[in-house]
């Protein structure tokens, strides 16, 4: 028998990955960069200079409501957006006393004054006449502004309108107060706020990324090179976006999703790669032998573990909104970018450091061990003492935060559900409480041709007079009919007599829908009618996506199932993945609910539940975790495999596997979690749920599912489990799982060297 040494050497000098030839690409994409290392850096550096520095040439182009949208409401809203009805944007000005009345005098002086002081201010096109609410301790001002949003954007053209009205009331500080709000301050304030929170995440989510590794690495050196792939992977992927949003317009979280993946994969990706470096060189190996069988095993991973995130995404495009696009495209970029990044710039960067990256070592910090996890191993002992037992434990636990996705409810967020620490949303408050208007409306919108005006303004009206005898609806004097400029358009507002969000407005909408509209619609040929509105929006929207869940669900389980059948090509190991990841998504959804549409969390992540989840979030969750959780399953299963190859027992490559893993998995789910955790620290709901799912998710994949359920799964198939993948027969020494854990010593997994793993 050859001494168990010398099996290891023969073992890891030709590492499994390196034979197929995907690992042999990515091997040789890291000996060219190691061998040209210094051109390797400038190309990169050329690469990020020209993305980030091409993308600032263009004005990004956001998208409109409509792109936002699905079914009839998208068309409606597209009508609206592309016609001109030559309606200005409106600002209120609230004018109150703190208590009791509002001196008549006070009022009429305030608004002189205002008139005034608007009088020199280009974008005031008319000031109206104040109107007193009914306890006449309020009045409203409606202040009409004339812009050019190809010229000027609104937000941006309000700005001197708001300096005035708050000169004004610094005037008026003693007797009352004078507070202004309309869909433009709106928007500035979200903007302003929107761009504070992304500067607020970048700034804590570098340091702590960086604070986590140079606790896993013990070096300041070795700390720093994957902080600066993941930041340089983001800068690459911020400029492309920004240029492809000439055609495939931005939401406004594109920005964050990028910042949010970039440095999470882009981290995770040069910490796998950086471990495996550091493990072999610890077992003596020069640092270019290291940095190829790096490349081979862990380089792989990363190409299969990008991979599988970028094509999981990409079924966002099938979710039948601009949303999923623009947030997919971001994704796809910062991931496709973090992985070439990895496959050439870090070796280039390794190979130039060489030992360098164990120096500015943290005092009292050990070096590198390459011994596995003295923590997992000893969890596992009971995991695969009972493999059966720790799956179904764990399926029960997991069960239990999945039950809340049984009472889901989406929405899509309006102005009301913004954040009180606004201060314009407050201000917002305040008029719906002086003025309230309990009353909610339905859009119906026309298209057609001129000479059918009077036709369709005929239609409107007898749609107007059968609505109002129509149970649901509470219709109030005369039809509100406006045709756009041109006279293609013509909307009207069709009053109901409940909330937006009421089973009873989406009762109303059904009606109007189904049977008022095509009876009127019956007299203007050639016309297109939809109705849109707010609760339109959200039903439309929701419905889009249980039609369209489906698919990308579908879509996403098949392609994980296939992608580890090639992988793998084992059918038993690609179910078990799909089931895995199925179960810690489905738990992160479960959180999110008990979490946001319930008030027990308010104080504690600092938002007001609407008892809702917001709309898009469901599916975003769904793709995105289904792709990450494939990074650290790939990564275990990879190592377990080498462990299954080199002929180990069954069990004992089992916890080879998990045990060397487990810091990578560890640190690099740490890094995750404190980057998704500060998202949840945001202003907005929608940064709220996603940051709080992804963290959880993230939490219950690196614990729950890789420490316990997957070897448990593993240890209770066998080695049948591996199919075709499995090139050793079993061992002299092969046991059953309950069995070998019987007889393995006190002494944890982590704790022997490899060789003695080996002859073991």
């Amino acid at each position: 028998m050859s001494s168990p040494h010398r099996n290891d050497e023969h073992s890891r000098s030709d590492p499994p990955g390196r034979r197929s030839l995907l690992g042999r690409v990515v091997v040789a994409c890291a000996s060219w960069s190691t061998r040209h290392r210094w051109l390797a850096l400038v190309l990169w550096l050329l690469f990020v200079v020209g993305a980030y520095g091409g993308g600032s040439v263009f004005e990004p182009r956001e998208q409109e409501d409509a792109d936002q949208l699905s079914g009839e409401a998208a068309v409606a809203e597209r009508l609206l957006d592309d016609s001109d009805f030559d309606e200005r944007p409106v600002e209120n000005v609230l004018m109150q006393n703190s208590v009791g009345r509002l001196d008549p005098e006070v009022a009429e002086d305030a608004v002189a004054d205002l008139r005034d002081a608007y009088a020199d201010i280009d974008v005031v096109a008319e000031v109206g006449d104040p109107i007193p609410s009914d306890d006449m301790r309020s009045w409203l001002l409606l202040v009409e502004l004339e812009v050019d949003p190809e010229v000027t954007p609104t937000r941006e053209a309000v700005v001197p309108m708001l300096e005035a009205t708050a000169d004004v009331e610094q005037e008026y500080s003693d007797t009352l107060t004078i507070e202004q709000v309309g869909s433009a301050s709106l928007s500035k304030e979200y903007t302003e706020r929107a761009d504070e929170d992304f500067e607020r995440a970048e700034m804590i989510s570098i340091p702590v990324t960086f604070a986590i590794l140079i606790i896993a690495f013990g070096s300041l050196i070795a700390a720093g090179v994957p902080v600066l792939l993941g930041i340089s992977a983001v800068g690459i992927a911020l400029g492309m976006v920004t240029a492809a949003s000439q055609l495939l317009p931005a939401h406004p979280a594109q920005s964050a999703i990028i910042l949010l993946m970039g440095l999470a994969v882009g981290v995770d990706y040069s910490l796998f790669y950086l471990r495996r470096v550091r493990e072999e060189k610890a077992a003596g190996r020069e640092n270019d032998a290291a940095l190829k069988i790096a490349a081979a095993t862990s380089g792989r991973t990363i190409v299969v573990a990008g991979s599988a995130v970028i094509i999981a995404v990409s079924s966002m495009f099938f979710a039948g909104s601009g949303i999923f696009s623009s947030l997919a495209l971001g994704t796809i970029v910062v991931v496709a970018v973090a992985v070439v990044g990895a496959l050439t710039v870090l070796p280039a960067v390794l190979s130039l450091l060489g030992n360098g990256t164990e120096r500015l070592m943290i005092p009292g910090r050990r070096k590198f061990s390459s011994e596995g996890s003295l923590f997992w191993g000893a969890v596992l002992k009971p995991v695969l003492r009972a493999p059966l037992t720790a799956v179904i434990v764990g399926c029960l636990a997991l069960g239990l935060l999945i039950l809340p996705i049984m009472d889901m409810k989406l929405k899509i967020p309006g102005d009301d559900d913004l954040p009180r620490t606004y201060d314009v949303v407050r201000v917002l408050d305040n008029v719906n409480r002086a003025f309230p208007d309990h009353t909610s409306q339905h859009m119906v919108v026309v298209e057609a041709e001129t000479d059918q005006a009077d036709a369709v303004e005929g239609a409107l009206a007898e749609l107007h007079t059968t609505a109002a005898d129509t149970e649901g609806f509470e219709i109030r004097g005369e039809p509100d009919v406006v045709r756009s400029v041109d006279g293609l358009v013509t909307k009207m507002p069709v009053t109901i007599s409940s909330g937006e969000d009421s089973a009873e407005a989406r009762d109303s909408l059904r009606v109007l829908r189904d049977d008022l509209v095509p009876d009127a619609a019956d007299d203007v040929s050639g016309s297109t009618w939809a109705v849109g509105g707010a609760t339109a929006y959200s039903m439309d929207f929701s419905q889009t996506q249980e039609e369209r869940l489906p698919f990308v669900i579908g879509f996403v389980i098949l392609f994980c199932f296939t992608l580890m059948l090639v992988t793998f090509r084992s059918v038993a190991l690609a179910l078990v993945t799909a089931a895995l990841n199925g179960l810690s998504t489905l738990a992160a959804f479960g959180v999110v609910i008990l979490v946001f549409q319930n008030t027990w969390a308010e104080d504690l992540l600092g938002f007001a539940s609407n008892g809702s989840v917001v709309s898009w979030v469901p599916v975003v969750l769904f793709v995105v975790l289904f792709g990450l959780s494939m990074d650290y399953h790939l990564f275990v299963l990879h190592r377990i495999k080498e462990g299954v190859d080199e002929g180990k027992p069954y069990v004992e490559a089992i916890r080879y596997g998990v045990v060397r893993s487990a810091g990578v998995v560890t640190s690099a789910a740490s890094i995750m979690i404190a980057v998704f955790a500060v998202f949840a620290t945001l202003s907005t709901l929608d940064m709220k749920q996603l940051g709080t799912g992804l963290a959880v998710a993230v939490l219950l994949d690196a614990t729950v599912i890789r420490g316990v359920m997957l070897p448990g799964a593993l240890a209770a198939l066998g080695r049948h489990a591996w199919g075709r993948s499995a090139r050793a027969e079993p061992g002299p020494t092969e046991k059953p799982a309950d069995e070998a854990a019987e007889r393995e010593p006190e002494k944890a997994d982590g704790e022997y060297p490899d060789h003695q793993l080996s002859e073991r």
